[in-house]
């Protein structure tokens, strides 16, 4: 579900989308909040650089692959785990043509699955090279593309077997 909202005469963009991953919720949690890992994971990041961790939160530069121009667009987040609500709440700290972005991740348990929902709003600046609307249309259609790719290399992980424990030297007695 995604909308444009009026608030204040200015529009702000809304996504919601969620999607069912065949995987232990604890599973799904660890990988999608693996940070270092989010360019294998995603395939719009190159580069993650944790700038700053306090407890549950961290700062963070995001760098993306290069556009179809070969612009390479980057960026500071802030991003705050939850792992007992299973939630997680960022946001842009260098929004860029961004007014703001805020994301919240929540994960909750479906059958034997998770449902993992992503929920952005922000609003573009007025100089920016499109407007927020189409910015909702570009966000709604790349979350469903990066949550499929995603599901699926969680699930593909899930099902790999756990590695045998090396055996253990006999002692000699």
């Amino acid at each position: 579900m995604s909308t444009t909202i009026e608030r204040d005469s200015r529009t702000v963009g809304h996504t919601d989308n969620s999607i069912f991953i065949d995987a232990d919720i604890d599973h799904v949690w660890r990988m999608t909040n693996d940070l270092p890992s989010w360019p294998d994971l995603f395939t719009e990041y190159s580069e993650v650089e944790i700038l700053m961790q306090h407890g549950p939160t961290f700062r963070f530069r995001l760098k993306m692959r290069p556009d179809e121009s070969g612009r390479v667009w980057s960026w500071v987040s802030e991003r705050t785990l939850d792992e007992a609500a299973y939630e997680v709440v960022a946001r842009r700290l260098e929004p860029g043509p961004f007014e703001f972005m805020n994301i919240r991740w929540t994960y909750v348990p479906e059958g034997r699955g998770t449902r993992m929902r992503w929920v952005q709003d922000f609003r573009m600046r007025p100089e920016a090279p499109i407007d927020t609307e189409g910015m909702r249309q570009r966000i709604d259609t790349n979350t469903k593309i990066q949550m499929a790719v995603i599901r699926d290399k969680v699930e593909a992980a899930a099902r790999r077997p756990e590695p045998e424990p090396e055996p253990q030297p006999e002692s000699a007695s």
